[in-house]
């Protein structure tokens, strides 16, 4: 049987060929459909403080309008900031959706402050209440596969040392990356819900 890291790379492989399939209209179609769910979820409803990731561009659902939301709403918006040649991630917070397109961009293509840029993170004030999560693959147990860094296992292992308790989570997938079967090992934390087109499918978490 092969080993768990060459399982999770032939399933990152497979699910990359998948969502590079689609085309832009496509995935712009069900970002939309995403966004109506996330907006009109009881969970966002309720949040206060929301951690939401700025969207890889053609390889993520994207998340401008779910952000534009948030603000519109009046909740305080946090995003991930990554530090260079670390496992470390942060989650800071973003003044106005204005804002994203001025943010400096990784060398991953992604925008983020920059790490000399002094934001509040949420882990030193008030926590978080909702944290939409990205990822590659995921199963119906809950499993999700990442890029292989582990920044959000090990926030969300932060999380619950935070007075707060550990925010609720929602991962945002295309239908193309859901699994039968994600591979996963002990340290990788499963989230609580997975949204996607057709219908949102609560985790079978044991």
């Amino acid at each position: 049987m092969a080993s768990l890291p060459l399982l999770k790379r032939a399933l990152r492989a497979e699910v990359k060929r998948r969502v590079a399939a689609l085309s832009a209209e496509e995935k712009r179609r069900q970002s939309e459909a995403l966004t109506r769910k996330v907006t009109e979820h009881s969970k966002y409803l309720q949040a206060e403080r929301v951690a939401v990731f700025l969207s890889m561009e053609n390889e993520e659902v994207l998340t401008d309008k779910i952000i534009k939301d948030i603000f519109q709403c009046g909740k305080t918006c946090f995003i991930p900031r990554y530090k260079p040649s670390s496992d470390h991630m942060d989650m800071v917070r973003l003044d106005s959706a204005e804002e994203v397109d001025s943010l400096p961009l990784t060398s991953w293509n992604i925008r983020q402050p920059a790490v000399e840029d002094a934001r509040e993170e949420a882990l030193c004030t008030g926590g978080l209440d909702l944290m939409l999560v990205p990822g590659l693959a995921f199963d119906k147990h809950g499993n999700r596969l990442g890029r292989g860094k582990g920044y959000y296992d090990r926030y969300l292992q932060r999380c619950w040392q935070h007075p707060t308790g550990r925010p609720y989570t929602i991962a945002l997938a295309f239908a193309e990356q859901l699994c039968d079967h994600v591979p996963a090992a002990e340290n990788d934390v499963k989230i609580d819900e997975i949204l996607f087109e057709e219908c949102k499918l609560p985790m079978d978490v044991e």
